[in-house]
Protein backbone atom coordinates (compact mmCIF):
# COMPACT_ATOMS: atom_id res chain seq x y z
CA UNK A 1 0.00 0.00 0.00
CA UNK A 2 2.85 2.34 0.91
CA UNK A 3 4.53 1.53 -2.43
CA UNK A 4 1.27 2.29 -4.19
CA UNK A 5 0.97 5.68 -2.46
CA UNK A 6 4.59 6.46 -3.30
CA UNK A 7 3.96 5.71 -6.99
CA UNK A 8 0.90 7.96 -7.00
CA UNK A 9 2.84 10.78 -5.33
CA UNK A 10 5.70 10.47 -7.81
CA UNK A 11 3.24 10.44 -10.68
CA UNK A 12 1.48 13.54 -9.38
CA UNK A 13 4.78 15.35 -8.89
CA UNK A 14 5.82 14.42 -12.43
CA UNK A 15 2.59 15.88 -13.81
CA UNK A 16 3.15 19.10 -11.88
CA UNK A 17 6.71 19.40 -13.17
CA UNK A 18 5.60 18.69 -16.75
CA UNK A 19 2.88 21.30 -16.46
CA UNK A 20 5.38 23.80 -15.12
CA UNK A 21 7.74 23.00 -17.97
CA UNK A 22 5.00 23.52 -20.53
CA UNK A 23 4.02 26.76 -18.80
CA UNK A 24 7.53 28.12 -19.29
CA UNK A 25 7.42 27.58 -23.04
CA UNK A 26 6.98 30.83 -24.93
CA UNK A 27 3.68 29.91 -26.53
CA UNK A 28 1.85 33.14 -25.73
CA UNK A 29 -1.10 31.29 -24.18
CA UNK A 30 -0.10 30.89 -20.54
CA UNK A 31 0.16 33.24 -17.61
CA UNK A 32 3.83 32.36 -17.16
CA UNK A 33 4.53 33.11 -20.83
CA UNK A 34 2.91 36.50 -20.47
CA UNK A 35 4.92 37.12 -17.31
CA UNK A 36 8.24 36.18 -18.89
CA UNK A 37 10.37 38.56 -20.89
CA UNK A 38 13.06 36.29 -22.29
CA UNK A 39 12.75 35.15 -25.88
CA UNK A 40 12.61 31.46 -26.62
CA UNK A 41 14.44 29.61 -29.36
CA UNK A 42 13.43 29.44 -33.01
CA UNK A 43 13.46 31.26 -36.31
CA UNK A 44 11.35 34.25 -37.24
CA UNK A 45 11.01 36.24 -40.45
CA UNK A 46 10.24 39.94 -40.65
CA UNK A 47 8.23 41.27 -43.61
CA UNK A 48 9.73 44.63 -44.60
CA UNK A 49 9.45 46.35 -47.99
CA UNK A 50 11.29 47.17 -51.21
CA UNK A 51 15.02 46.47 -51.25
CA UNK A 52 16.80 49.72 -50.45
CA UNK A 53 13.69 51.26 -48.88
CA UNK A 54 13.67 52.33 -45.24
CA UNK A 55 11.49 49.38 -44.12
CA UNK A 56 13.96 46.95 -45.64
CA UNK A 57 17.00 48.73 -44.21
CA UNK A 58 15.61 49.08 -40.68
CA UNK A 59 14.14 45.58 -40.88
CA UNK A 60 17.57 44.17 -41.64
CA UNK A 61 19.00 46.03 -38.67
CA UNK A 62 16.19 44.74 -36.46
CA UNK A 63 16.84 41.17 -37.57
CA UNK A 64 20.51 41.56 -36.59
CA UNK A 65 19.55 43.12 -33.26
CA UNK A 66 17.22 40.23 -32.42
CA UNK A 67 19.62 37.53 -33.59
CA UNK A 68 22.53 39.06 -31.71
CA UNK A 69 20.74 39.52 -28.39
CA UNK A 70 18.25 36.65 -28.08
CA UNK A 71 18.07 32.95 -28.84
CA UNK A 72 15.91 33.73 -31.86
CA UNK A 73 17.29 33.71 -35.40
CA UNK A 74 15.64 36.55 -37.29
CA UNK A 75 15.78 37.36 -41.00
CA UNK A 76 14.33 40.27 -42.95
CA UNK A 77 12.30 39.49 -46.07
CA UNK A 78 11.89 41.83 -49.03
CA UNK A 79 8.20 42.44 -49.82
CA UNK A 80 5.85 44.88 -51.49
CA UNK A 81 5.28 46.46 -48.04
CA UNK A 82 2.24 47.21 -45.85
CA UNK A 83 -0.80 45.55 -47.47
CA UNK A 84 1.14 42.52 -48.67
CA UNK A 85 2.95 42.35 -45.32
CA UNK A 86 -0.27 42.06 -43.35
CA UNK A 87 -1.76 39.54 -45.77
CA UNK A 88 1.31 37.33 -45.54
CA UNK A 89 1.58 37.83 -41.77
CA UNK A 90 -2.01 36.70 -41.27
CA UNK A 91 -1.39 33.72 -43.57
CA UNK A 92 1.55 32.62 -41.44
CA UNK A 93 4.19 33.32 -44.10
CA UNK A 94 5.98 35.78 -41.81
CA UNK A 95 6.13 36.26 -38.04
CA UNK A 96 6.51 40.05 -37.83
CA UNK A 97 5.69 42.82 -40.26
CA UNK A 98 6.25 46.52 -40.82
CA UNK A 99 3.16 48.52 -41.75
CA UNK A 100 1.81 52.01 -42.04
CA UNK A 101 -0.62 52.68 -39.20
CA UNK A 102 -3.49 53.56 -41.55
CA UNK A 103 -3.19 50.21 -43.34
CA UNK A 104 -2.94 48.36 -40.02
CA UNK A 105 -6.06 50.19 -38.82
CA UNK A 106 -7.91 49.11 -41.98
CA UNK A 107 -6.80 45.54 -41.34
CA UNK A 108 -8.12 45.26 -37.78
CA UNK A 109 -11.33 47.08 -38.69
CA UNK A 110 -11.96 45.13 -41.90
CA UNK A 111 -11.86 48.16 -44.18
CA UNK A 112 -10.03 49.31 -47.29
CA UNK A 113 -7.90 46.50 -48.73
CA UNK A 114 -9.30 44.22 -45.99
CA UNK A 115 -13.00 45.07 -46.48
CA UNK A 116 -15.21 42.52 -44.73
CA UNK A 117 -12.22 40.53 -43.43
CA UNK A 118 -10.80 41.89 -40.15
CA UNK A 119 -7.30 40.59 -39.48
CA UNK A 120 -6.25 39.09 -36.14
CA UNK A 121 -3.10 41.13 -35.68
CA UNK A 122 -1.58 43.09 -32.82
CA UNK A 123 1.21 45.63 -32.49
CA UNK A 124 4.53 45.24 -30.73
CA UNK A 125 5.17 48.97 -30.84
CA UNK A 126 4.75 52.14 -32.80
CA UNK A 127 7.98 53.00 -34.59
CA UNK A 128 9.15 55.93 -36.74
CA UNK A 129 6.77 57.92 -39.00
CA UNK A 130 6.57 57.82 -42.77
CA UNK A 131 6.69 61.13 -44.60
CA UNK A 132 4.65 61.68 -47.73
CA UNK A 133 7.18 62.70 -50.36
CA UNK A 134 5.88 63.94 -53.70
CA UNK A 135 8.67 64.71 -56.13
CA UNK A 136 8.21 65.76 -59.76
CA UNK A 137 10.35 66.78 -62.70
CA UNK A 138 10.20 70.54 -63.23
CA UNK A 139 9.59 70.05 -66.94
CA UNK A 140 6.40 68.08 -66.15
CA UNK A 141 4.33 71.19 -65.46
CA UNK A 142 3.05 69.69 -62.19
CA UNK A 143 2.50 72.23 -59.41
CA UNK A 144 -0.02 70.29 -57.31
CA UNK A 145 -1.56 66.82 -57.05
CA UNK A 146 -4.43 68.05 -59.24
CA UNK A 147 -1.95 68.76 -62.03
CA UNK A 148 -1.08 65.06 -62.20
CA UNK A 149 -4.04 64.44 -64.49
CA UNK A 150 -2.76 62.63 -67.56
CA UNK A 151 0.77 62.40 -66.19
CA UNK A 152 3.01 59.38 -65.66
CA UNK A 153 3.05 59.02 -61.88
CA UNK A 154 4.69 56.32 -59.79
CA UNK A 155 2.21 55.30 -57.11
CA UNK A 156 4.41 52.65 -55.50
CA UNK A 157 4.58 48.88 -55.51
CA UNK A 158 1.33 46.91 -55.77
CA UNK A 159 -0.11 46.19 -52.30
CA UNK A 160 2.19 48.70 -50.64
CA UNK A 161 1.27 51.37 -48.12
CA UNK A 162 2.65 53.92 -50.58
CA UNK A 163 0.10 52.83 -53.17
CA UNK A 164 -2.74 53.27 -50.68
CA UNK A 165 -1.52 56.73 -49.66
CA UNK A 166 -0.94 57.72 -53.28
CA UNK A 167 -4.43 56.66 -54.35
CA UNK A 168 -5.99 58.46 -51.40
CA UNK A 169 -4.08 61.64 -52.24
CA UNK A 170 -5.18 61.47 -55.87
CA UNK A 171 -8.80 60.90 -54.86
CA UNK A 172 -8.61 63.75 -52.35
CA UNK A 173 -7.52 65.98 -55.24
CA UNK A 174 -10.52 64.88 -57.30
CA UNK A 175 -8.65 62.43 -59.54
CA UNK A 176 -9.42 58.81 -60.36
CA UNK A 177 -6.16 56.85 -59.83
CA UNK A 178 -7.22 54.27 -62.42
CA UNK A 179 -8.17 56.61 -65.25
CA UNK A 180 -7.00 60.18 -64.61
CA UNK A 181 -3.28 59.42 -64.24
CA UNK A 182 -0.92 57.03 -65.97
CA UNK A 183 -0.15 55.11 -62.80
CA UNK A 184 3.23 53.42 -62.70
CA UNK A 185 3.06 50.75 -59.99
CA UNK A 186 6.78 50.53 -59.39
CA UNK A 187 9.09 49.97 -56.45
CA UNK A 188 11.22 52.88 -55.33
CA UNK A 189 14.35 51.74 -57.19
CA UNK A 190 12.61 51.48 -60.57
CA UNK A 191 10.79 54.71 -59.79
CA UNK A 192 14.07 56.55 -59.29
CA UNK A 193 15.36 55.20 -62.59
CA UNK A 194 12.21 56.40 -64.34
CA UNK A 195 12.39 59.90 -62.90
CA UNK A 196 16.05 60.19 -63.83
CA UNK A 197 15.62 59.00 -67.43
CA UNK A 198 12.43 60.99 -67.98
CA UNK A 199 10.03 58.08 -68.46
CA UNK A 200 8.14 59.12 -65.30
CA UNK A 201 6.88 62.64 -64.56
CA UNK A 202 6.54 62.36 -60.81
CA UNK A 203 6.33 60.08 -57.81
CA UNK A 204 4.37 59.70 -54.62
CA UNK A 205 6.32 57.95 -51.88
CA UNK A 206 5.58 57.26 -48.24
CA UNK A 207 8.79 56.50 -46.38
CA UNK A 208 11.23 57.41 -43.66
CA UNK A 209 13.79 60.19 -43.90
CA UNK A 210 15.98 60.16 -45.78
CA UNK A 211 15.06 57.60 -48.43
CA UNK A 212 18.21 56.68 -50.34
CA UNK A 213 16.56 56.71 -53.77
CA UNK A 214 15.06 60.17 -53.19
CA UNK A 215 18.50 61.37 -52.17
CA UNK A 216 19.83 59.91 -55.42
CA UNK A 217 17.23 61.68 -57.55
CA UNK A 218 17.76 65.06 -55.92
CA UNK A 219 21.50 64.67 -56.30
CA UNK A 220 21.52 63.51 -59.92
CA UNK A 221 18.77 65.89 -61.08
CA UNK A 222 19.58 68.83 -58.83
CA UNK A 223 17.64 71.84 -60.10
CA UNK A 224 15.48 69.67 -62.38
CA UNK A 225 13.11 68.22 -59.76
CA UNK A 226 11.03 69.71 -56.96
CA UNK A 227 8.84 68.64 -54.07
CA UNK A 228 5.09 69.30 -54.18
CA UNK A 229 3.10 70.59 -51.19
CA UNK A 230 0.33 68.14 -50.21
CA UNK A 231 -0.83 69.88 -47.04
CA UNK A 232 -4.05 71.26 -48.60
CA UNK A 233 -5.26 67.64 -48.74
CA UNK A 234 -4.60 66.77 -45.09
CA UNK A 235 -8.15 67.60 -43.96
CA UNK A 236 -9.63 65.18 -46.49
CA UNK A 237 -7.16 62.46 -45.53
CA UNK A 238 -8.03 62.86 -41.85
CA UNK A 239 -11.65 62.10 -42.72
CA UNK A 240 -10.45 58.75 -44.06
CA UNK A 241 -8.20 57.97 -41.08
CA UNK A 242 -7.31 60.01 -37.98
CA UNK A 243 -3.74 58.66 -38.04
CA UNK A 244 -2.78 61.13 -40.79
CA UNK A 245 -1.01 64.15 -39.31
CA UNK A 246 1.13 67.12 -40.25
CA UNK A 247 4.90 67.00 -40.24
CA UNK A 248 7.95 68.54 -41.85
CA UNK A 249 10.61 67.27 -44.23
CA UNK A 250 13.66 69.18 -42.97
CA UNK A 251 15.62 71.03 -45.64
CA UNK A 252 18.72 69.09 -44.65
CA UNK A 253 17.09 65.72 -45.43
CA UNK A 254 17.60 66.23 -49.16
CA UNK A 255 19.66 69.39 -49.35
CA UNK A 256 16.69 71.63 -50.15
CA UNK A 257 16.48 75.38 -49.64
CA UNK A 258 13.71 75.22 -47.03
CA UNK A 259 11.74 72.87 -44.81
CA UNK A 260 8.65 71.37 -46.47
CA UNK A 261 5.42 70.75 -44.52
CA UNK A 262 3.90 67.38 -45.41
CA UNK A 263 1.52 64.65 -44.33
CA UNK A 264 2.95 61.99 -42.04
CA UNK A 265 1.64 58.65 -40.85
CA UNK A 266 3.17 56.48 -38.11
CA UNK A 267 4.52 53.00 -38.70
CA UNK A 268 3.82 50.02 -36.49
CA UNK A 269 5.51 46.67 -36.04
CA UNK A 270 2.91 43.89 -36.23
CA UNK A 271 2.54 40.26 -35.18
CA UNK A 272 -0.32 37.77 -35.08
CA UNK A 273 -2.36 37.38 -31.91
CA UNK A 274 -0.70 34.01 -31.24
CA UNK A 275 2.85 35.40 -31.28
CA UNK A 276 4.67 34.18 -28.17
CA UNK A 277 4.26 36.67 -25.35
CA UNK A 278 7.78 36.23 -24.00
CA UNK A 279 9.21 36.84 -27.50
CA UNK A 280 7.01 39.92 -27.90
CA UNK A 281 8.19 41.30 -24.57
CA UNK A 282 11.88 40.65 -25.28
CA UNK A 283 11.77 42.12 -28.80
CA UNK A 284 9.82 45.19 -27.72
CA UNK A 285 12.34 45.87 -24.95
CA UNK A 286 15.22 45.47 -27.39
CA UNK A 287 13.75 47.98 -29.82
CA UNK A 288 13.11 50.56 -27.13
CA UNK A 289 16.32 50.16 -25.13
CA UNK A 290 18.83 49.50 -27.91
CA UNK A 291 17.51 52.05 -30.37
CA UNK A 292 20.94 53.55 -30.96
CA UNK A 293 21.92 50.35 -32.76
CA UNK A 294 19.03 50.76 -35.17
CA UNK A 295 19.94 54.43 -35.66
CA UNK A 296 23.34 53.32 -36.92
CA UNK A 297 21.52 51.35 -39.61
CA UNK A 298 19.20 54.22 -40.57
CA UNK A 299 18.60 57.66 -38.99
CA UNK A 300 14.81 57.25 -39.22
CA UNK A 301 15.06 54.97 -36.19
CA UNK A 302 15.84 57.97 -33.95
CA UNK A 303 12.08 58.65 -33.96
CA UNK A 304 11.34 55.38 -32.17
CA UNK A 305 10.57 56.57 -28.64
CA UNK A 306 9.25 55.07 -25.42
CA UNK A 307 6.51 57.68 -25.01
CA UNK A 308 5.02 57.01 -28.45
CA UNK A 309 5.56 53.24 -28.41
CA UNK A 310 2.09 52.35 -27.04
CA UNK A 311 0.24 54.70 -29.41
CA UNK A 312 -0.94 52.05 -31.87
CA UNK A 313 -4.73 52.49 -31.71
CA UNK A 314 -6.94 51.06 -33.08
CA UNK A 315 -4.47 48.18 -33.39
CA UNK A 316 -4.23 46.56 -29.93
CA UNK A 317 -0.86 46.12 -28.25
CA UNK A 318 0.29 42.54 -27.84
CA UNK A 319 0.18 41.44 -24.16
CA UNK A 320 3.93 40.82 -24.20
CA UNK A 321 4.56 44.35 -25.40
CA UNK A 322 2.21 45.72 -22.77
CA UNK A 323 4.40 44.02 -20.16
CA UNK A 324 7.59 45.36 -21.75
CA UNK A 325 6.18 48.88 -21.55
CA UNK A 326 5.30 48.46 -17.88
CA UNK A 327 1.52 48.45 -18.16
Amino acid sequence: MRDRLFQISVGALTLVLLAAGCGNRSDGNTASAVGACEAGEGRITIATGNAGGVYHTVGGGLAQLISGNTRLEATAAETGASVQNIQQLAAGEHDMAFSLADIAADAVEGKGSFAGSPQKIQALTRIYPNYTQVLVRKDSGIESITDMRGKRISTGSPKSGTEVVANRLLKAAGLNPESDVQAQRLDITKTAEGIENGSIDGLIWSGGLPTAQITGITTVLKGKVKFIDVMPLLGTLKQISPVYDDGVIPAAAYGQAADLPTVVVPNVLLVREDFAAADACAITKLILTRGEELEKVHPAAKDITMDKAPQTEPVPLHPGSTRALGY
